[in-house]
């Protein structure tokens, strides 16, 4: 990674796959590939909802640039055709998300037995929960389509290659696409995207607070950011910063949540999330958010900072 990252001219980070090996040199799979896009074509046909979802997140993901359609010789070598599928959010009734499956085998073989994983770089959850409650003035944020913002370098996108219909019409016959990002379902993609974060957050070094790039590196688990402070006026440098930070890099940080409504205020409103603009905290009614799956009553107005206690082994990690 550190030899093969790079900012590309529009700012985006572009990374390497790491392989265990170099590129390796794979069996032509595309009859599995064929194979599990006939089940998925029972199910389309079979489910008009899940079809136009479906629809909709491959039209738009090929739209913004993160897949393209292979237009030069098929049988080009080395390659591999990943199998895809849709899975809907437990907590957000509606909303796709189409998963690539890398662990699908064929010979014996998978794609992400190809894949190192890398060393564990994200944050610990109890670590970013804890620091999340040390100060009275609370913010919680996420990266938009955090995998798909780090592209992968051209010479090892064959290796992402899948079938799907053109506008989705599933009477044509099925093109070949592959993919431009780092993609859900890859062993690596994990490690990629928390390298590539922490990279980003690297290169502000010099030009921003020390508390800013630091909630970047250490206080986002996964895509999720979670961080408290002093004061509101902390946070609000703290958000505009680590907003700027982000955007140097192409990504976007956004569905803002704070306990604070200056703080709220002070970010535009396209970059909060929906509920809380609806929401008035000076109400007193309870307004109950998830914090990575624990509940937080973000307007509890006796909050205090919780300390925490020095002795034993776990403390020093924090």
């Amino acid at each position: 990674m550190e030899e093969g990252i790079k900012a590309k001219p529009d700012g985006r980070c572009e990374m390497p796959l790491p392989f265990k090996e170099e590129r390796p040199s794979l069996p032509q799979n595309r009859i599995c590939a064929d194979h599990r896009l006939k089940c998925l074509r029972k199910r389309l046909e079979r489910d008009e909802q899940y079809r136009k979802d479906y629809k909709t997140f491959m039209s738009e993901m090929i739209a913004r640039g993160d897949a393209e359609k292979v237009t030069e010789q098929l049988d080009k070598s080395p390659s591999w055709y990943i199998p895809h599928h849709g899975v809907y959010h437990p907590h957000k009734p509606g909303k796709i998300r189409v998963v690539f499956d890398c662990s699908a085998k064929f010979q014996g073989m998978s794609m992400n037995d190809h894949l190192l994983t890398g060393p564990e770089l994200t944050n610990t959850l109890v670590g970013v929960l804890c620091r999340f409650r040390k100060g009275p003035v609370a913010i919680m944020c996420d990266v938009e389509r955090m995998f798909h913002q780090f592209h992968v370098r051209p010479e090892d996108r064959d290796y992402l290659r899948f079938l799907w219909w053109e506008d989705g019409d599933l009477q044509s016959e099925p093109a070949v696409y592959r993919m431009k990002v780092h993609l859900f379902g890859a062993a690596s993609s994990p490690g990629c995207a928390n390298y590539g974060l922490k990279h980003i957050a690297a290169q502000g070094q010099g030009h921003f607070k020390e508390t800013s790039i630091r909630f970047i590196e250490r206080n986002f688990y996964v895509d999720d950011g979670l961080t408290s402070v002093t004061t509101e006026e902390e946070a609000i440098q703290l958000v505009a910063e680590a907003r700027e930070i982000c955007s140097n890099g192409k990504l976007q940080i956004h569905k803002f949540i704070s306990n604070r409504q200056k703080v709220l205020a002070s970010i535009p409103k396209e970059e909060c999330a929906e509920i809380v603009l609806n929401q008035d905290l000076a109400k007193g009614e309870p307004q109950i958010e998830r914090a990575l799956g624990v509940e937080w009553c973000r307007n509890w107005s006796e909050a205090r900072p919780v300390p925490i206690q020095s002795s034993g082994q776990g403390a020093s990690a924090l």
